[in-house]
């Protein structure tokens, strides 16, 4: 298996995950990652259901802690101290399979509360950003509606806008269109394409290939917990190196 650290790491790497590894008891969810993601880079990860993905990004955003090893994330190193976890968090956004808007809330507070707590803005410059952000995802007219009210799709497009008012600098997306209905999946991709265009540091756990294709600068096959192979998008696509790569990509491309 090769080295899964790039070759072409630069000073602008933006996070640096190395020789990490995590267990659930005697489950071995990542095993020695190394991985460098560059400040403005997509990077697509792909790999069998169980193969440490979601437990990745939850440990760049600190909701899991890492056995061994040791995150950065845009020059702060995560440790157990509250104002380390704060500070990589307030700069960190992450987008959920499961949406997880407050049901008590409307859309518009959903999307202002954090920035009110967190980011200690006004009630009235919290509110312009909200509009604002609705209106980018597409849907300026659901301000004041509560998410029972929302297709699932613009459940996922409220929760992009809730990342993305607290100004971050890293976007994490984990499976964001898996609990969407077939019809609702390229509302949300076409949102996420649109921030990719924009130069928002984005990483992507999904097996939504299309968008892989559209916006991935590189590809990342985890499985088993490992970094099968790393690739810039076309070359992994058209050949990859690893025959566990290839065999995936060929379950799922046909």
């Amino acid at each position: 298996m090769p080295n899964s650290t790039p070759s072409n790491v630069t000073n602008d790497d933006i996070i640096i995950i190395e020789n990490c590894s995590k267990s659930f008891g005697e489950v071995v969810a990542l095993s020695d990652i190394n991985l460098r993601i560059r400040r403005g880079e997509v990077c697509f990860i792909f790999g069998p259901s169980g193969g440490g993905k979601s437990t990745l990004l939850r440990c760049i955003n600190h909701l899991e802690t890492i056995d061994s090893g040791r995150i950065v994330v845009d020059g702060i190193q995560l440790t157990e101290a509250k104002e380390t976890i704060d500070q990589v968090r307030a700069e960190v956004g992450m987008v959920f399979q499961l949406f997880h808007l407050f049901p008590h809330l409307k859309v518009l507070e959903n999307i202002t509360l954090a920035q009110r707590v967190v980011r200690g803005r006004s009630k009235e410059e919290a509110t312009e950003v909200a509009l604002a952000l609705l209106d980018r995802v597409g849907i300026p007219e659901k301000a004041d509606v509560f998410p029972n009210q929302l297709s699932g799709g613009q459940m996922q497009r409220v929760a992009i806008a809730r990342a993305l008012a607290m100004n971050p600098r890293i976007m994490l997306f984990d499976e964001p269109t898996s609990a969407l209905d077939a019809e609702m999946i390229q509302e949300v991709l076409d949102v996420m394409l649109d921030l990719a265009r924009e130069g928002i540091t984005m990483v992507v756990v999904s097996h939504e290939m299309g968008f892989a294709k559209a916006a991935a600068d590189r590809m990342v096959f985890l499985s088993e917990g490992k970094i099968v192979e790393i690739g810039i998008t076309s070359e992994l696509f058209n050949n990859p190196k690893e025959a566990r790569t290839k065999e995936f990509l060929d379950q799922i491309l046909t």
